[in-house]
């Protein structure tokens, strides 16, 4: 069965091995998640199963200024949506992701997917919007070289010659100039299971995983296994 989870990034950690051997780690909480629907290639087109993760409230009651009467604030979850979380049979859901399997008949509605669907020694992908960093040089965005420091130099980090001054003199799409950085989808490959904590849904994986803490990350079975 392919495998993939929902994830909120705890932080990073370090933990030894049994050979005494130090490693980094990303702590992962991951799942419970539910099953909210199974798309097949009958009805839809493709096969697919979309996940919900992280309950949310559908309303708000509070008291109004006087205290003579209960006044119901609706949020975040309009009539469409509350009506396809119940015909899964599952609570309303903050996020939804949709995993394109070949085998998603093999999943039904309202089925839960913990941390235990990946064992110590699996090979992961992680997916998440990375650290956004604002507008950046391209020095910091690209990792070009600076100018000479002296002081009669008057270029020190500017990004160097945009376009010659005869053919093609022009500057050619794509080139690293300064700009937005960060805050896109990344994805990171053949990330190790060191350890998971079925108990407390707990995923702990080897290395950096993209995002900042309580960003939502997103765990499948690894497509691309390098030795």
């Amino acid at each position: 069965m392919k495998k993939g989870i929902l994830a909120i990034k705890v932080g990073m950690t370090q933990i030894f091995n049994d050979d005494g051997a130090l490693i980094p780690v990303t702590v992962l909480q991951a799942g419970p998640c539910v099953v909210t629907q199974v798309k097949t290639v009958e009805n839809d087109g493709y096969e697919a199963v979309q996940v919900g993760f992280l309950d949310k409230k559908t309303k708000i009651i509070n008291r109004d200024k006087a205290g003579k009467k209960d006044v119901i604030h609706r949020h975040g979850v309009n009539k469409a949506q509350k009506g396809h979380f119940d015909k899964a049979g599952v609570s309303c859901k903050r996020y939804v992701r949709e995993f394109r399997f070949e085998n998603a008949s093999e999943y039904t509605c309202a089925q839960e997917i913990t941390a235990d669907i990946f064992a110590e020694g699996d090979r992961v992908d992680a997916t998440a919007v990375s650290k956004g960093k604002g507008f950046q040089g391209a020095i910091k965005r690209y990792g070009q070289h600076r100018g000479p420091m002296a002081h009669g130099s008057k270029f020190h980090r500017h990004q160097g010659s945009n376009g010659s001054a005869t053919t093609p003199g022009r500057v050619f799409k794509g080139k690293g100039m300064p700009g937005h950085m960060g805050c896109v989808k990344v994805t990171v490959r053949n990330l190790d299971v060191v350890r998971v904590d079925a108990q407390k849904n707990l995923i702990l994986v080897k290395g950096a995983v993209p995002g900042p803490k309580k960003a939502l990350v997103t765990l499948k079975e690894t497509t691309k296994v390098e030795a």
